[in-house]
């Protein structure tokens, strides 16, 4: 028997396995020797890649474009009707008027070009931000001031405030003694509703710091509005709580379809692993997918789940609710972190929606698409079947709160031997005078209940909010800025807008011990 030939077509097969192997193991090699030795050059993005298309050479004849092509048979206005006689029928038998599913959102007219509405907006887009920044200046400090101590998870310095200006000879004690009538008359009140920069387009909006990771994020309408100093950190970090003596196990990394699998396969079951992939694979969006109903750039495969509540936290990125109608009655709404959404009995703003599982259904379906199932269908809705929901519901659960090592972990309270003087003075003040607990109940400092405070009493031109849930206040020194559409940039004004709103008549200390405590939860 000669050995060195194989005659069964197994052995075929396996010199040809063989074969290939050595031909990938090769191009491999030169592949890494010739692979740059830049370090510094951005990863790649898996999504940003998957629908980019390569640049290739035109020099073959079918690809040049013809006279054909380029001619304006295909515009719909020149179509040739079906009979002569429909031409002296009612409209010529045109839909004269908008096609929902052919014009693009935003458009002006029927038939209106989607580049040139991009075109258009792109124009006015450095004048939307001007105006927007000259609001934001005119409402608030914005030369940045932070704590020498105090830091986020992560180590970024916490911004101190009160950052928002009072008019002309007020000051914030004074502001605390006048009547919510006085202060509606003379229009007054430093902390009005932060509006979108483009509020007829709305939409989700994205900061810089997470555009330049994720180009695909970019739109061309409208840029975010606030400086970086007064948002969480990126990337935030992650605590989970079928593993927390790991504390942090972000790594310092975004957690994207790139890398979930390498950080967390020995830490996740299969199931929440799965659940990760579902919350970081891009899905069609209002501002972000494949039609012409869209605000980037370029057709876009969508936006993650992840990419709004990054590392199951936020970055401060912002919408419109999804909730209200007509368009200039809805509010900005900041995205929320899911730390410790395991907790939580209602999600959602205005939805109270009562679980999860519901949340995260009816969020891609709807909230996504600015509550506007009609316009989901248009772009790409996805009907999930309930079993990848209860996958992604169940890691969205593994969200934990930050640690807080001066609470008690079976009260949820401060630890007195921990807590400092000004710590322990301001937990009695949230617990008393200040009626923050009235709402925000301990261990995880919420009540599970929607409630309005009735902003229209301070505001001359504003309708109020109406009930919006309670948002946790466990780890809050990692969200700025607060309050539902963040008007308020930093905890020192969030005690500020509660001490008017509620009457308080808080003095400088108790609100410098409030913010102490708040810190520690």
């Amino acid at each position: 028997m000669n050995r060195n030939r194989l005659t069964r077509p197994s052995d075929y097969f396996l010199r040809m396995a063989m074969v290939v192997s050595g031909m990938l193991l090769g191009s491999c090699a030169v592949a890494f020797a010739e692979a740059p030795a830049d370090s510094s050059r951005r990863a790649n993005d898996a999504v940003f890649d998957a629908q980019t298309p390569r640049t290739v050479r035109s020099d073959r004849p079918e690809q040049k474009k013809t006279d054909h092509d380029r001619s304006d048979t295909f515009y719909a206005p020149k179509a040739t009707a079906v009979s002569p006689s429909v031409k002296d029928q009612p409209k010529e038998g045109k839909i004269s008027g908008f096609d929902f599913y052919r014009d693009p959102l935003n458009a002006d007219q029927p038939f209106q070009k989607p580049e040139d509405i991009m075109k258009k907006e792109m124009a006015g887009k450095a004048g939307v931000m001007d105006a927007q920044k000259a609001l934001l200046e005119r409402r608030y400090n914005l030369a940045v001031k932070t704590d020498p101590a105090a830091k986020m998870s992560r180590g970024k310095p916490l911004a101190v405030g009160p950052t928002a200006r009072l008019a002309s000879g007020m000051t914030w004690e004074k502001l605390a003694e006048t009547t919510p009538e006085e202060i509606k008359s003379q229009g007054i009140f430093p902390y009005p509703s932060l509006p979108h920069p483009l509020h007829a387009n709305g939409g989700q909006v994205f900061p810089k710091m997470q555009i330049d990771m994720f180009p695909r994020l970019e739109r061309f309408d409208v840029d975010f509005d606030l400086p970086e100093a007064f948002l969480p950190e990126f990337p935030p970090a992650i605590f989970l709580n079928n593993r927390p003596e790991l504390g942090d196990v972000s790594r310092g990394e975004v957690v994207s379809i790139n890398n979930y699998y390498r950080l967390f396969k020995d830490i996740l079951t299969p199931v929440q692993l799965d659940g990760f992939r579902m919350l970081l694979t891009p899905f069609p969006q209002e501002e972000f997918n494949p039609t012409d109903d869209r605000k980037s750039k370029e057709p876009s495969l969508g936006v993650t789940c992840l990419d709004c509540h990054v590392n199951g936290h936020t970055t401060g990125q912002f919408h419109l609710s999804p909730d209200i109608r007509p368009q200039e009655r809805r509010f900005r709404l900041d995205t929320t972190s899911l730390r410790g959404v395991f907790n939580q009995q209602i999600h959602g703003s205005k939805r109270s929606l009562r679980s999860v599982e519901d949340f995260t259904e009816f969020e891609q379906r709807t909230a996504y698409f600015n509550g506007d199932h009609i316009h989901a269908a248009k772009k790409g809705m996805n009907i999930l079947d309930r079993i990848p929901v209860s996958h992604m519901a169940q890691m969205q659960n593994m969200f934990d709160f930050p640690p807080a090592p001066k609470l008690n972990p079976s009260t949820g309270k401060l630890d007195p031997a921990r807590a400092s003087e000004s710590e322990a003075r301001g937990e009695q003040i949230f617990f008393g005078k200040g009626q923050c607990s009235n709402c925000h109940m301990p261990p995880t400092y919420l009540d599970h209940q929607m409630h309005d405070l009735h902003l229209e009493r301070f505001l001359k031109d504003e309708p109020g909010d109406g009930p919006i849930k309670t948002f946790t206040l466990r780890g809050i020194k990692d969200s700025p800025p607060y309050l539902h559409d963040g008007r308020a940039l930093t905890l020192e004004d969030t005690v500020e807008f509660f001490n008017i709103v509620l009457q308080l008549k808080l003095n400088a200390q108790e609100k410098q011990d409030l913010v102490a405590f708040m810190r520690q939860l």
